[in-house]
């Protein structure tokens, strides 16, 4: 299996086998598909009834826009960027990317990424912060486990010696600065939304939708989608490549995450900049790094050669 370069502060680790999660049921796979696209449905058909008195064209693309831009921050930012270094850039891009992905509300840089090189070290075992496994396959404890890695895992203690997973990033004042600015990120991201409504449609109501929608639905629909990756993608979905985990692939979450979904192919290249690796593997995050590398502004992209594909997939 490809090494994770993205990872050089978190020292490999492993567990013994009798640790690591079967293969959930038909059943629970079946209920979290459900679990998480049922709200989702939901969300999308809200603005069809709300349209003209609450919801318009304004709102649609404050909603729209702000989620390219914060999903991205995470996807591309935090995740590609940061944990992994898929790619390399400059550091006033650098400093962009954190400052999206900090108005995602998922947390500062610094922690999200020392929380994600931990669980690519014992993904799906128990040492994993947010695995949906190990809480039994009872229907509370598929409950349990959808709770804890969709958001519960929030609530628990952080692991100890978390810094040292961010070694490499603390060395940068500017990405330091960045990530203690958290809240002032998080401030913007409601901010701007509000005052674009408010400007394009010259009224305090186009204040109050643009919040509403461009900020707070806008964060629901980022925060929902982007857990999935971690419930989901762990759960339900296609194994082309070899892992010790139980990473999927996930055609819905590949499409609504902008490429992250095709989560088990990420497991097995960890650092590859591009997941979706063929062509109706939908990856938008892969392709704001080609436009960023063709704009000169990135640069040293990892991808898995031949030879390391053919290493890792299934026969």
């Amino acid at each position: 299996m490809s090494e994770e370069i993205g990872s050089p502060a978190a020292p490999a680790g492993t567990l013994p086998q009798a640790d690591y999660p079967r293969k959930p049921s038909f059943v629970v796979q079946t209920a979290t598909f459900l679990a998480i696209t049922m709200p989702l449905l939901g969300l999308i058909a809200a603005p069809f009834f709300l349209w003209g008195w609450g919801f318009g064209w304004t709102d649609l693309g404050l909603l729209l826009g702000m989620y390219f831009l914060t999903a991205l921050g995470i996807t591309v930012g935090f995740h590609r960027l940061f944990v992994h270094r898929s790619f390399e850039t400059y550091t006033w891009v650098k400093f962009l990317w954190a400052v999206l992905g900090s108005m995602a509300v998922q947390g500062p840089m610094l922690k999200w990424v020392a929380m994600h090189r931990r669980h690519h070290q014992y993904s799906d075992t128990p040492a994993d912060p947010h695995t949906p496994h190990g809480h039994g396959r009872s229907l509370l404890g598929l409950l349990r486990g959808f709770w804890h890695s969709h958001i519960g895992w929030f609530f628990d203690p952080d692991p100890p010696d978390l810094d040292r997973y961010v070694k490499d990033l603390r060395a940068s004042p500017a990405l330091r600065l960045a990530s203690r600015l958290f809240p002032l990120w998080v401030a913007l991201g409601l901010v701007l939304p509000a005052v674009l409504g408010g400007l394009l449609t010259q009224s305090w109501a186009g204040v109050w939708t643009g919040l509403i929608w461009g900020g707070l639905v806008r964060l629901f629909l980022v925060h929902h989608v982007t857990w999935s990756v971690n419930s989901a993608c762990h759960l339900w979905g296609f194994r082309p490549f070899q892992s010790d985990d139980e990473s999927r692939n996930n055609f819905v979450f590949g499409i609504l995450a902008l490429g992250e979904g095709w989560h088990n192919t990420h497991h097995a290249f960890p650092t590859s900049a591009r997941h979706g690796l063929r062509w109706w593997e939908i990856d938008v995050s892969y392709w704001v790094i080609r436009a960023l590398a063709l704009l000169g502004l990135a640069w040293d992209l990892k991808l898995p050669t031949r030879e390391m594909l053919a290493k890792e997939r299934r026969t």
